[in-house]
C-alpha cells in the first residue's frame, strides 16, 4: 500500500481510514488489464462459454461464430492473463476457465450480468464437466 497524504478538507467522513486501506497503483494496473479483457464481446462470449464448459478451440469457434483463427487470439490473451487454461489432449486443445480466485469472481460477475444460473452450480466436483 502506498503512503497516504492528508486529505486537505476534513469533512468528517471516513474516507481517511479508507484510504489506508487503498491497494497499490501497480494492483489497481494490474485489475485494469484483467478488466480489458472482458472489453471485447467476442471475448466476452468466450469466457462466458468456458464459465459454463471445458471445450476444445474447433468447438468454442462454432460455438460462437467466430473462425478458428480469431478464437485462438482471443483465447491466447486469456491464457496470457490467468482466466483460461488450457490442456492437450491428443491432438486437441482444450479450455477451461482457471481455477484462480479472479475468474471465479468473473464467472459470478458474467452469471449475474447475463441473468444466468451457472449449469455447474450446485453439482460436486465429482459431476461437474
Amino acid at each position: 500500500m502506498e503512503q497516504q497524504k492528508p486529505l486537505p478538507h476534513q469533512h468528517g467522513s471516513k474516507t481517511q481510514e479508507v484510504l489506508v486501506h487503498m491497494p497499490s497503483s501497480e494492483d489497481f494496473i494490474q485489475a485494469a488489464v484483467i478488466f480489458q479483457q472482458l472489453c471485447d464481446g467476442s471475448r466476452l462470449k468466450i469466457l462466458w462459454l468456458l464459465c459454463h464448459c471445458e471445450e476444445c478451440g474447433v468447438n468454442i469457434a462454432a460455438a460462437v461464430g467466430m473462425s478458428t483463427a480469431a478464437v485462438s487470439h482471443h483465447l491466447k490473451l486469456l491464457r496470457l492473463h490467468g482466466l483460461v487454461t488450457s490442456t492437450r489432449r491428443g491432438k486437441e486443445v482444450y479450455y477451461a476457465l482457471a481455477d484462480s480466485t479472479m475468474a471465479e469472481l468473473i464467472h459470478h460477475m458474467v452469471d449475474e450480468l447475463f441473468q444466468v444460473t451457472c449449469p455447474n452450480k450446485g453439482l460436486t466436483e465429482h459431476d461437474a464437466p
